[in-house]
């Protein structure tokens, strides 16, 4: 199964605006810092603007962001694109007549509701201020190096 990575690119796709503000920022000029089609690009836009952390006009270009980076939490952009999707899942097809097969979903999915419970938290208190600024850092120990 393959993992979804709607949610790093949405982080991706928002961090951009903000840096590159200034410049001229098409669907085609975020998908090649994202590495994807500008298709792809404009779904999620579509969904960032749906839940309100992007205003767009159709037919030009320069998406902006709603709100300060401050107030844009990473679950926020997690609800934005991928819903109330979990974060794991646990195999509903398992033979019944099995010891494992026959209480593993039970089990786990404490454990599993425990970590989403944990994850959302931790999401939920990082801003996209964080990731804007840590990526500025890390840019500039790049920077420093060259």
């Amino acid at each position: 199964m393959r993992v979804s990575t709607r949610f790093s690119d949405s982080i991706h796709l928002l961090a951009f605006i903000k840096i590159y503000a200034g410049a001229h920022l098409t669907s085609d000029l975020i998908a090649s810092s994202i590495e994807t089609s500008p298709v792809v690009v404009r779904r999620l836009m579509g969904k960032l603007r749906h839940a309100g952390l992007i205003t767009t006009t159709p037919g030009t270009a320069q998406p902006i962001l709603a709100k300060p980076l401050n107030e844009i939490s990473l679950l926020t952009v997690f609800y934005a694109v991928e819903g109330d999707k979990s974060l794991f899942a646990v195999d509903p097809k398992t033979n019944p007549d099995c010891i494992v097969g026959g209480n593993i979903q039970t089990v786990l999915q404490q454990y599993y509701q425990d970590a989403q419970t944990a994850a959302e938290a931790r999401l939920a208190k990082t801003s996209l201020q964080d990731i804007v600024d840590n990526l500025l850092v890390e840019q500039a120990k790049k920077d420093a190096i060259h």
